[in-house]
Formats: C-alpha cells, sequence, structure tokens
C-alpha cells in the first residue's frame, strides 16, 4: 500500500532480499515472525526521533523480488510483530504498577512504624536534647522517608518511558507500509 502525504515522516529500509527483514531463528510462519534485530532497532529508534503524534510510515526497498508479491506477507508481518511488542509493553507496564503499589504499601507501614516509635522516643525522652533518643528519633524519621523512596520513583519517574514505548510500538503497529522493488540501472556500455 502507498504511503499517503498525510504521513509526513517515512522510515526507509534497504534490504536485498525479504529474509534479512526477519530474525533467522525464528521458526514461525512470516506472519508471526519476529523481525530481525537490526530492523526492529532501526524503526524503533527513527519513530522515537519523531513527536509520538506524528504519523509515521515505512517504506521497504528489496533488491530481489520474489515471485509473488511479498507487500501483503510484511505489512501483516511486521504490524503483528509491533502489536505483540506492545501487548508486552503494557504487561511490564502492569507489572510495574503492581510493584508500585507493593512498594508503596510495605513504605506506608514502615513509615508509619519508625513514625510511632520515633513519638514513643520522643515521649520518654522528653525535653532532653541531643541525646540518644534524640539521634534516634532523627535516624527513624529518615529510614521511614527513605522507605518511600522505591514507590516515589517508580510513581513519579520509572512509567514514562515504558508508557513512551507503548505508545511507539501501538503507533507502529499502524504504521502504514510500502514496499517497492528496487530498481537497477544497467551500466551503458
Amino acid at each position: 500500500m502507498p504511503i499517503k502525504h498525510a504521513t509526513p515522516y517515512v522510515i526507509e529500509l534497504n534490504l536485498s532480499d525479504m529474509s534479512q527483514l526477519f530474525n533467522t531463528m525464528d521458526a514461525s510462519p512470516f506472519r508471526g515472525r519476529d523481525l530481525a534485530e537490526g530492523a526492529e532497532e532501526l524503526i524503533v529508534t527513527w519513530a522515537h526521533e519523531y513527536n509520538l503524534r506524528d504519523p509515521v510510515g515505512l517504506r521497504i526497498h528489496l533488491d530481489k523480488w520474489p515471485e509473488q508479491d511479498p507487500t501483503q506477507l510484511i505489512c501483516d508481518a511486521v504490524h503483528n510483530y509491533f502489536i505483540y511488542r506492545a501487548k508486552l509493553t503494557a504487561l511490564e507496564f502492569k507489572r510495574l504498577m503492581r510493584l508500585g503499589r507493593f512498594s508503596l504499601l510495605i513504605g506506608v507501614i514502615f513509615l508509619a512504624g519508625c513514625l510511632m516509635v520515633s513519638a514513643l522516643l520522643d515521649r520518654s525522652a522528653g525535653t532532653q536534647t541531643g541525646t540518644v533518643a534524640d539521634y534516634l528519633r532523627q535516624s527513624l524519621t529518615i529510614g521511614g522517608w527513605v522507605a518511600m523512596w522505591r514507590p516515589m520513583e517508580i510513581y513519579l519517574y520509572d512509567w514514562w518511558p515504558i508508557w513512551r514505548h507503548r505508545r511507539n510500538y501501538t503507533r507502529l503497529s499502524r504504521m502504514p507500509i510500502e514496499v517497492v522493488r528496487t530498481v537497477t540501472k544497467e551500466p551503458v556500455t
């Protein structure tokens, strides 16, 4: 299918034959095959260069054209691969959020325990400052807040890259793909 003019960014792959697009270790049929690591990396890296809202297209130039037109086969294989990657990334995102909830629960319980013990030490020490109890209170308070570090890190920072990868894979699973035969020019004698 030709790439429409509404697709401002076109990723181009030059391949000598169709097999270069697929992982040679994957024995499944073409429609369910993994992409070759280099091909996937190139497509994903180029797609990351563009804004996630911008549509991208893929144009594959083949030097050796098979007997049957490979366009539909390649389109299906590439789209299925990126659908699969988007699902894996969504699963990774869910696992991270589950870890975040579990870490938050542990952190809140630990913080509450530290603050309660600190309050008990505060009552027992009275108005004395500079005592061992004062250092213990401060250590417990700091330790309790440090226990909140991991959930805060997950909920503030860790989820962004995974979310971005998922959106990018979803975009790539829908991109228009064009497969064209490379025209070799005969040398003029």
